[in-house]
């Protein structure tokens, strides 16, 4: 199983778009994949399952000693499964600090699922910080996919993120998480977008995913319905630029 986290402390950024797509875009591949929603504004949750009756949620698997298979839950879409959030993450960061290694309280609780052949991916949806969430979302993945929109403050913070990894990598056991992908959002055709990829792609270099994704009010118009935009307008251009991203993303070899 590819573990693989969204994260970009900035918000605006697309970072949630972003891993719905990538979770359901992997699901209509045919790969057998599990959200995790690491947010507490449960966006990801909403986009997955819309307004679903109140039940256990990733704070129970984190802070109420759940396993992982008693908080996942079923969407209506084959091979897409969820862990979701609710409201009551919001008091996790503080509630972790007093518990045992308190960092890495994801990665255990996830860690009976490695040893099942029940997911082919699983995609983390860290929160707008670089606090203990997203530290926990960071040490419980492999891989780090950074969207960065076309504006001239992409790149600020960046370098923030960049010590969080490098930090939870080496403190945490970590040795093995990278940088995998950087995918431009919120993408417009202009001069200052055109300035923005060339700056990333000097940073980044053959990481940085050749789709951008294009700003537009569908996704706006897809989230208030808790689709996709692969279901909502699937002929749209940021539909067809999230399904090159997927194809991207599996021809790179996260299988």
């Amino acid at each position: 199983m590819k573990k693989i986290v969204v994260a970009n402390q900035k918000g605006g950024v697309a970072k949630t778009t972003t891993a719905v797509h990538l979770a359901v875009g992997l699901a209509l591949a045919g790969k057998r994949t599990l959200l995790v929603d690491m947010d507490p504004q449960a966006n990801a949750t909403f986009l997955v399952l819309g307004n679903e009756p109140e039940a256990e949620s990733v704070y129970d698997l984190l802070l109420c000693g759940r396993r992982a298979l008693e908080v996942v839950q079923a969407t209506r879409r084959p091979l897409l499964e969820i862990v979701p959030s609710n409201v009551k993450l919001a008091a996790a960061e503080r509630e972790l600090v007093g518990t045992v290694e308190g960092q890495k309280r994801l990665r255990a609780s996830l860690s009976e699922l490695d040893g099942l052949d029940r997911y082919d991916y699983m995609i983390v949806d860290a929160p707008p910080s670089l606090g203990l969430l997203t530290i926990n979302a960071l040490a419980a993945a492999d891989e780090v996919l950074i969207p960065v929109p076309s504006s001239i403050f992409a790149l600020k913070g960046i370098q923030q993120l960049e010590e969080t990894i490098k930090m939870v990598r080496r403190e945490l056991s970590c040795p093995w998480l990278h940088i995998s992908g950087v995918l431009l959002t919120v993408y417009e055709n202009t001069h200052v977008a055109r300035d923005v990829r060339a700056a990333v792609e000097e940073r980044f270099g053959s990481i940085v995913y050749r789709a951008a994704i294009p700003k537009t009010v569908k996704f706006e118009e897809s989230h208030g319905r808790a689709l996709s935009l692969f279901e909502y307008a699937p002929d749209h251009a940021a539909a067809l630029a999230y399904r090159s991203f997927v194809e991207e993303v599996l021809h790179r070899g996260y299988t």
